[in-house]
Parts: C-alpha cells; structure tokens; sequence
C-alpha cells in the first residue's frame, strides 16, 4: 500500500542492519560452503530451505489482518541468519573454552548446550524486537511481537540447520543428514520461533499495556525462551526418548497457546472494526457492505478475488489495508498513546488513502 503521510518511513538504521545482517549470513554460509564441500553443502541447503516457504506461510497467516511492513520483516529475518548466529557462536564457543580449561571437554560441551546456547542465542535473537522498539507503531498488539519473534527464529534456524546438517554429513555421510532433518526439518521445525516468541510477548505487552509491571515482561519473556530452549536441548542432549518426547509436548503447548493469543486478538481486532467503521458511513468512504467485507477473512479474501478479476486489485489491497491501519489508529487512542491532534492528522491521512483506492 501507498503508505499515509504521517506512516513511518524506512529507516537509514533499519536499511543499515539488513544489510550488513544479510552480508554476515551469506559469509557464514560461504565459509561453511568451503569447510564442508559444495557436495554436503548444497545437501545442507536443500534440507535447510525445503520446509522454509511453509513455515514463512504459516507464519505471516497469523498477521493476515493488519501484515507487518516487508521491510521490517526481512530486517528480522536477516538478523537472527545473521549477527544471532556469528555472534552466538563466537560467544558460545568463548564460554565453552573458558569452562574447557578449568572442567575439561565433557562438562563444557554440555555447559554449552544446555546453558550458554539458550542464554545466548536468545539474547542475541530478542535484540532484535528491542532494535524495533524504534519502531513502536508497528507493534500494534501481541500478534506483531511473535511474528517478528517467529521471524528471526526462523532465519536463525534456516541457517543454523543448515551447519547441523554438514556436521552430520561429514561425519556419516547423506543417510545421516537425512534422518536429522527428519527431526530438526519435520517434527521440530519451529522451535527457535517459539522460544524466541517469548520475548516477542514480553516486548509487545510492554508497548501495548498501561499496567505498572509492564516492562517486567520483556525480562520475563527472556527467562521463559530461555527455559524452552534449555529444555530441549537438555532433553536432546540425553538421548532418552522420555525426556525428548515431554519437552516436544511443552514446546508444543506453547505453540497451540501462540495461536490462541494470535486468534483471539484477530477476533477482537474484528469486533472493534464492527464498533468503529460505521461511524464513518458519513463519509462516503465505508458502506454497510464494506463493514461486512472488512470484518471477516473470508470476505477480505473473495473482495481482494473479485478486485483481481476486475484489475483492481491493487486497489482493493490498498482499501482493506487502510482501513485496517485506522481501526488500529483507534486501538491506539483507546491505549492513550495519542493526543488528539496527532490523532486527527493520522485518521485523516488513513481516510485519504481509503479515498484514493476508492476512486478507482
């Protein structure tokens, strides 16, 4: 969408840090691509990427209401495939030779991967949702802290998996990565999002709630993707088949509770949409039959088909997109975060918008 005057404007800082996030995960593909040989590592990438699209999918379904911008996304992306992983492993490792010296190379290892790894890693991949505090109007409620949470995860894990497999090859050969894949590609592909969607609740409770504890929870987000991750690879690490399958079932828990967040907010994103856009009939802009359209999904989507068929799907597009930013626009003032002149300004910069799609 064409965006409203007084919208955000992509930032030299946000431009900066994809850049140079995308550059770190392409060197460290490059290096592993010359440690591992292009027969293990093009294997590697395969396995990485083949559950990739799905995963984005069902990712940003969650944000089908009101979609984040692309380049704030990708920003996310970038910086868990990047700096979270050259930086989580170079600071892994330093920890691991520090215990290595004074606890030899058994209780190291297990150090790192129970203790150091969570810790750091979700350090690392949370700073991301801090970079894009920024940012704040974007983050409109708990649904955009997980999808930018769950975006970094996933370029973190893309990357990261794809060292997993190489090491996997290189030690047995195709079978080996293969069966990896199996349980870090198919039965646990999410679990760096959802650890890391801690953190995004946390930092999205605290921008969108006036309570007095509020900023608590970015803290307490951290604590809680902390303990998700250390519980798997602590139970991975044990090789028992118990341990494993009860910390698949608390990951996957927490997953079905990300969804339950993310459907209830949509529900009441619709009803506020059915509260607010009638008030603005008088305006020409909204008619009985857009308030029915705008608030379902199912009839967002059959406008959007009809628009494409008529060339006006762009148009269409544009429409829905800014009437969804004006409903937000009143959450916002409901939370206080405006004062009524800058609420005059951004309503009237969403309803000329909305305007300029209608005249197509």
């Amino acid at each position: 969408m064409t965006a409203p005057p007084l919208a955000q404007r992509p930032s030299k800082a946000l431009l900066i840090g994809l850049v140079l996030s995308g550059l770190l995960a392409l060197l460290t593909l490059a290096v592993m691509l010359v440690v591992g040989g292009p027969v293990g590592f093009g294997l590697s990438m395969l396995l990485a990427l083949a559950p990739l699209p799905v995963l984005l999918a069902a990712v940003l379904s969650l944000d089908r209401l009101e979609p984040e911008p692309k380049l704030n996304l990708a920003f996310a992306f970038a910086w868990g495939a990047g700096v979270a992983i050259v930086l989580g492993i170079a600071l892994t490792f330093v920890g691991q030779e520090l215990f290595k010296a004074g606890y030899g190379s058994a209780v190291a290892e297990s150090v790192g991967t129970v203790f150091l790894a969570p810790v750091i890693e979700e350090a690392l991949k949370g700073s991301a949702l801090l970079l894009l505090l920024r940012r704040r109007q974007e983050i409109d409620g708990l649904t955009d802290g997980i999808v930018y949470a769950s975006m970094t995860g996933l370029g973190f894990a893309a990357v990261e998996n794809v060292g997993y497999y190489l090491i996997a090859f290189g030690q047995s050969g195709p079978d080996a990565a293969i069966q990896l894949f199996v349980v870090r590609g198919l039965i646990d592909p999410l679990g760096h999002p959802v650890y890391t969607s801690m953190i995004g609740l946390g930092v999205a409770y605290a921008l969108t709630r006036r309570t007095a504890y509020r900023y608590a929870m970015v803290p307490l987000g951290y604590l809680a993707a902390v303990f998700l991750h250390a519980l798997w690879n602590g139970a991975a690490s044990t090789g028992s088949l118990t341990l494993l399958g009860g910390a698949y079932l608390v990951i996957m828990t927490t997953l079905v509770l990300l969804v339950a967040v993310t459907v209830n907010e949509r529900r009441q994103l619709v009803g506020k949409m059915a509260l607010y856009l009638p008030g603005y009939r008088h305006t020409g802009l909204v008619s009985d039959a857009d308030v029915r359209m705008l608030t379902t999904l199912p009839g967002r989507k059959a406008a959007r088909k009809w628009a494409r068929r008529a060339g006006l799907g762009r148009a269409m597009s544009d429409y829905q997109q800014a009437a969804t930013e004006l409903i937000m626009l009143h959450l916002r003032a409901e939370r206080q975060e405006l004062d009524p002149t800058r609420f005059v300004l951004e309503r009237d910069a969403y309803l000329g918008a909305m305007a300029q799609a209608r005249r197509w």
